[in-house]
């Protein structure tokens, strides 16, 4: 791009927002979608108010060029969108407050320095390099899905590789092949109708759920995905594109059916999803209709339950003995209460020394 940095000055009214921008895409946004209408998706998700009022207070900053690629006779914006829109928004006003927007007003002089905005003219495939490094991996990140759907755009449209465009943005940590990855995942669900990302039960897809449980080794497993180094629209064989339809099923849930996603956040339920499709009993219970909790409970080893079990018993019998002088008020019933811990607490103890020391004759060890 160095070839192409001079900065011209170009008419607010020639600059058209960027109707392949990955970010509008998770909103639904195609080629008809009117201006306005992009505009109005800006302003309530993408806090253009906070420009508005930088701008309103500070102009427009020269050194924050847009990069505009002309394309079928239009100047399209392909950075710097949420700026075009919130200058859009200062020259227009909100005069019947039509729209509701809390909108400052401007001087005329100020107006006027906003009626034209610098641009750097370029295209799609020289900023690819520059959009990538700033928004995948570098200080002003896209949402997860909109990372995923601009590296597919690079991959395929320019044909280059994932290794190289990880290479060029600086990413060492494999997300490019990790987003790549649960994009074709997503992608392959639609194509063999066992998922819509219409039926999304929630308002938006968390498709960090999606691309961070696909390198969990129970996920992973349960589709027998393919490595993420592999470059392939098809990550999951044939013989497991019903278990890739239940897995989305439980991460977003099914509006169509008013089924809820089981999986909320990813600490702790992504990873209790990741243990239950590693287990056949707990999957079961999972596909019969039992909550995640449960079935998780059920993939767990049996060892780790027990030791669970008895330390937080522990914990708890102490903190009834510390407040045994001043809580207890004689009553029977939690006597009676005390008497069926105190007998579970010795069988138990007796199974344990027997299988501990099977041989030894029984004398009781303490701490």
């Amino acid at each position: 791009m160095t070839q192409q940095l001079n900065v011209l000055q170009v008419s607010v009214s020639d600059l058209h927002f960027d109707h392949e921008n990955p970010r509008l895409a998770e909103y639904g946004i195609t080629s008809a979608t009117p201006e306005d209408e992009v505009l109005q998706i800006l302003w309530d998700a993408m806090d253009v108010r906070e420009l508005v009022q930088s701008i309103a207070a500070s102009g427009f900053f020269p050194q924050e060029a847009l990069i505009v690629a002309e394309e079928d006779g239009r100047k399209i914006v392909i950075e710097g969108n949420r700026r075009l829109a919130a200058v859009k928004v200062l020259l227009a006003g909100d005069r019947d407050g039509e729209r509701g927007w809390a909108i400052p007003e401007l001087t005329a002089e100020a107006k006027a320095a906003l009626q034209t905005l610098p641009v750097i003219m370029s295209n799609r495939e020289e900023a690819w390099r520059f959009l990538g490094f700033k928004h995948v991996n570098g200080p002003a990140k896209w949402s997860s899905y909109a990372k995923a759907a601009y590296i597919s755009t690079v991959h395929k449209t320019f044909g280059i590789p994932l290794a190289d465009i990880a290479n060029q943005i600086g990413d060492r940590h494999n997300t490019v092949q990790r987003l790549y990855r649960g994009l074709m995942v997503l992608e392959q669900a639609e194509r063999e109708g066992v998922y819509n990302r219409e039926n999304v039960f929630r308002s938006r897809l968390a498709f960090s759920h999606l691309y961070t449980g696909l390198d969990y080794e129970g996920i992973g497993g349960f589709l027998n995905i393919a490595p993420k180094e592999t470059e392939t629209d098809d990550p999951v064989p044939k013989e497991k594109v019903k278990e890739l339809g239940e897995l989305l099923v439980w991460l977003y849930g099914n509006k169509a059916e008013a089924v809820p996603p089981v999986v909320e956040t990813q600490n702790p339920d992504l990873r209790r999803l990741n243990a239950v499709v590693a287990n056949r009993e707990a999957v079961a219970a999972l596909r019969a209709g039992e909550d995640l909790s449960k079935s998780f409970e059920i993939s767990r080893p049996a060892t780790t339950v027990f030791e669970e079990a008895l330390l937080a018993a522990k914990r708890e019998l102490t903190t009834a003995r510390a407040a045994l002088s001043g809580g207890y008020d004689n009553s029977i019933e939690l006597l009676k209460i005390a008497g069926t811990i105190a007998t579970l607490a010795d069988d138990m103890y007796t199974e344990m020394e027997r299988k501990t020391r099977p041989q030894e004759k029984k004398s009781r060890i303490t701490e």
